[in-house]
């Protein structure tokens, strides 16, 4: 008889930072929350949105757009230069987080990680429970929120 305290599935977790270069720059300059900025290259070149605030979206603008047509979009866009070395310092922070709940962690890109829970989970705890947790706990302690 199988046990039932064990999972008959492997378990995993895809975690996705929530606009994150956008988010590490809102904790760097709180001044641009609840602004419309795009994170990029500047609009007088070939300049191009790497990230956009939730406001910039709403108006059209998205990620791997020209700068320039984000600005013909929602003309009081912010343009916030991009600060790789900021981002990849956050990252890390996330990722041995994320290391702390399991050694399974596959990181895909800066911002998005899949972690295999299977070991965590069990009659009482599922995998939307630990997702939930993790979410709680990013948010919690780097003050960035992910889905």
């Amino acid at each position: 008889m199988p046990d039932a305290s064990k999972p008959r599935f492997r378990t995993i977790i895809h975690v996705d930072l929530d606009a994150f270069f956008c988010a590490v720059e809102e904790q760097h300059d709180p001044s641009l929350k609840g602004k419309a900025f795009a994170v990029g290259g500047s609009p007088d070149g070939r300049g191009v949105v790497a990230s956009c605030s939730y406001l910039a979206r709403s108006f059209g603008v998205r990620s791997a757009m020209s700068m320039a047509t984000a600005i013909r979009l929602c003309p009081d866009l912010q343009v916030v230069s991009v600060r790789h070395s900021e981002y990849s310092v956050v990252s890390r922070k996330v990722m041995a987080l994320l290391r702390d709940w399991t050694d399974q962690v596959q990181q895909i890109s800066i911002d998005e990680a899949f972690l295999d829970v299977t070991p965590l989970v069990n009659g009482e705890k599922f995998g939307y429970d630990i997702a939930r947790d993790i979410q709680d706990q990013v948010l919690s302690e780097l003050g960035l929120s992910c889905s």
